[in-house]
């Protein structure tokens, strides 16, 4: 009886044994995630992602990985313990050196994006199921980033621009806020590393952002393409100078006009005493050489009497 008893329990525990196994496996699958906004790439490319799903890089992302990313929640490395630098290789950090995602890493300039602003809030929704405890470090590629290439170590700072620990779970997730660095523009990638302190795994995402690009920053692409993306500035009207009238212009020293004599003639290529001004009345000089024209001419006429009454 005692032997027919331990052969049933046996053979229960046989057959309970990988129902309980996948009990445990599930149980960890539940209280994963990744953030949903600023759109991940993983999510974006996921079943779940919506419209962004269609688009051409995550079309080009899910051939690459040879399957479609229906567990969106499970980009996780165990035991990294703080070092990520370490562990994910240079080039494979948006799949966490994963090859279940290995598609995340293609070097394109077409991703899905979420607009931010520069030395902005950045408000941030991180999808997960169960509450952990852990740090969130957040990353922003550095100045000068190209998105044409894969993305290193060396295109993050050595430091995150913000660090979150043990933030509530809130309507399944959590939710982030950071002030942004002031010094970005174009397409960077905001990576995310989530440590977590209640279980051994570290969780990693990238998100595509755009920032509005520096006015020269965009005068230079435009003048590389060709074509003006801002209007031209206009320059400031010259009012037109006015046309000058006879009374402003005086005659230069060589002009051959005839000055008027006394008994009514006139001597040619003579030199005018002084130009008019403004007013069309006389000027200074032209006064005083008249008055000694005419002093000129009466002791000329009282010279001739006296030598006639001789």
């Amino acid at each position: 009886m005692a032997r027919r008893t331990a052969y049933r329990a046996a053979a229960a525990a046989t057959v309970a044994g990988p129902l309980l196994l996948g009990v445990w496996a599930a149980g960890p699958a539940s209280a994963h995630g990744a953030p949903t906004d600023p759109v991940s790439r993983v999510y974006a490319c996921s079943p779940d992602g919506g419209a962004p799903s269609g688009s051409a890089a995550c079309r080009a992302a899910v051939a690459a990985n040879g399957a479609p990313f229906t567990a969106w929640d499970n980009l996780r490395i165990a035991g990294v313990d703080g070092r990520d630098r370490q562990v994910v290789p240079d080039g494979e950090l948006c799949s966490g050196g994963l090859p279940a995602y290995r598609g995340l890493d293609l070097a394109r300039t077409d991703w899905p994006t979420t607009r931010l602003s520069p030395g902005g809030t950045l408000n941030m929704t991180y999808v997960s199921t169960i509450p952990h405890t852990g740090t969130f470090r957040l990353y922003l590629t550095e100045p000068g980033y190209d998105p044409g290439k894969p993305l290193r170590w060396s295109d993050l700072p050595a430091q995150p621009f913000a660090e979150i620990r043990d933030p509530a779970l809130t309507d399944g997730a959590y939710r982030l806020r950071a002030e942004l660095p002031a010094n970005r523009s174009g397409r960077h990638v905001l990576y995310t590393v989530w440590q977590n302190s209640s279980t051994p795994d570290t969780y990693y995402s990238c998100s595509d952002v755009e920032f509005p690009k520096a006015e020269a920053e965009a005068d230079k692409e435009a003048d590389a393409a060709g074509t003006a993306t801002r209007p031209a500035k206009t320059p400031k009207a010259t009012p037109p100078t006015a046309a000058p009238t006879p009374s402003d212009t005086a005659r230069p020293a060589s002009d051959p006009s005839p000055e008027p004599r006394a008994d009514g003639t006139t001597l040619p290529g003579s030199t005018p005493a002084a130009a008019p001004v403004a007013d069309g009345g006389p000027s200074a000089p032209l006064l005083a050489g008249g008055a000694a024209v005419v002093l000129l001419l009466t002791g000329g006429t009282a010279l001739a009497l006296r030598l006639r009454r001789r």
